[in-house]
């Protein structure tokens, strides 16, 4: 008896599609979440008999920005499915494909705080994917060694971090330094920036009502505060690094403490890691004992461009993407935190990444970026703001000064308010 092997092109046809297609996604910069992302992709790819093939994409989340307002403002079919920032939907709106046709209600699975983000003028134009906030690593064994506490205020752990720091220079290891961060001009330094601002009790730089806040002392402390490790417990390269940079030396042995996402520590934890087992977490220091522990809502979505010439197939690759069982498994392979809440009591999730289910409250208390309030002039605020906060951290101006031209440049920007100017 003979056995016909039916061709793909074939199997296809009977299930009512003349032929294969080819979708063309993004999965962001370079590194562990991209190769998860390919992963998963391809898992798409293989139920379902058609083809993804990989956008690349620059490093720097500006770039990447900059890129995709290159290809959706031309019209270009040549991207189908896109990884965009938290808050790039006001900014991409007008390109994006409306999801809820395509959805079938799977929004109400995610936390409703990022499908409220996600919405833009009554249409769904991303899907959450996984959300953020800035966390501190520490050297838990280098601690221990010195019989150290973790520290609760940013003075505690700059003098920690200095006491090992110099240590450990002293046993032999020249190339230690106190604490790593994302200290480069882009959206990373405004993350960094407001959790500083937030832990002194010095606002989010525009407020909820549209009011710019930014010019008052508690800031000016907190930038002053950030200055002064440039140089003593942090390399002067910090102000050209990114989170990668930041993990590069931390992961190397070569600091004690770092600031960076969740992603850093399924990374840290793999063998061949020379901190594998050796690395804690904890929340960000406070701002002083009057300050409060304050870390920056981040997160990535997954959205489609309105020119795609496959709408409905590529809104079903997003939704296969940003399910439950993709989540899950880029949970356990990569620390990426789910968007889907019934997902904190995954217990394979909690064993692989123990953190997870400590930060499920602090999403509720995290510092969200103004980009709601500022809508489409959010990348302007946020430029403007970063390149303030780095002038400072160089030593090019003083933090009185900077934050007194910032609150004159973004009046300027919003004479009326960013509510009154929406």
């Amino acid at each position: 008896m003979k056995i016909a092997l039916m061709s793909t092109a074939a199997l296809l046809a009977l299930a009512g599609t003349a032929e294969a297609a080819t979708l063309r996604m993004a999965c962001g910069a370079p590194g562990p979440g991209q190769n998860v992302c390919i992963d998963s992709a391809k898992e798409w790819a293989k139920k379902t008999g058609h083809e993804v093939k990989f956008v690349a994409t620059p490093n720097d989340s500006n770039e990447q920005l900059a890129l995709l307002q290159q290809l959706l403002g031309s019209g270009s079919d040549k991207i189908d499915v896109m990884q965009i920032d938290v808050v790039w939907p006001g900014i991409l709106a007008n390109q994006l494909l409306d999801l809820k046709p395509y959805s079938k209600g799977a929004e109400a699975q995610h936390f409703g705080s990022i499908i409220t983000n996600n919405t833009v003028a009554g249409k769904l134009v991303a899907m959450p994917w996984y959300i953020d906030t800035g966390m501190m690593y520490y050297r838990k064994d280098l601690l221990g060694k010195y019989r150290l506490p973790a520290p609760s205020t940013w003075d505690e752990m700059a003098a920690t971090a200095r006491k090992i720091q110099d240590a450990e220079r002293a046993a032999g290891n020249d190339k230690m330094w106190g604490f790593v961060w994302q200290g480069r001009a882009y959206e990373g330094l405004t993350c960094n920036a407001l959790e500083w601002l937030a832990s002194f009790n010095g606002g989010t730089v525009v407020d909820a009502q549209g009011k710019v806040s930014v010019n008052n002392p508690y800031a000016g402390k907190a930038l002053d505060t950030a200055a002064k490790w440039v140089g003593t417990i942090s390399p002067k390269a910090v102000l050209n690094f990114a989170e990668e940079e930041a993990r590069g030396v931390f992961q190397s042995g070569n600091a004690v403490f770092m600031r960076n996402w969740p992603y850093a520590w399924s990374v840290m934890n793999q063998d061949g890691s020379a901190v594998k087992g050796k690395v804690g977490v904890m929340p960000l220091p406070k701002g002083g004992n009057g300050g409060r522990h304050a870390a920056t809502l981040g997160g990535w979505q997954l959205a489609v461009s309105k020119y795609s010439k496959n709408p409905q197939l590529a809104a079903d690759l997003l939704l296969y993407m940003t399910g439950a069982q993709v989540q899950k498994y880029r949970a356990i392979k990569g620390s990426f935190n789910p968007t889907i809440p019934a997902l904190y009591k995954d217990p394979d999730i909690i064993k692989a990444s123990p953190f997870m289910a400590e930060l499920y409250p602090t999403f509720s208390s995290a510092v969200p970026r103004p980009s709601t309030v500022t809508t489409g002039k959010y990348n302007q605020v946020s430029n403007q703001f970063w390149n303030a906060t780095h002038d400072v951290l160089s030593g090019n101006a003083k933090s009185s000064d900077a934050l007194a031209q910032l609150d004159r440049s973004l009046k300027r920007l919003a004479p009326a308010g960013f509510v009154s100017a929406k």
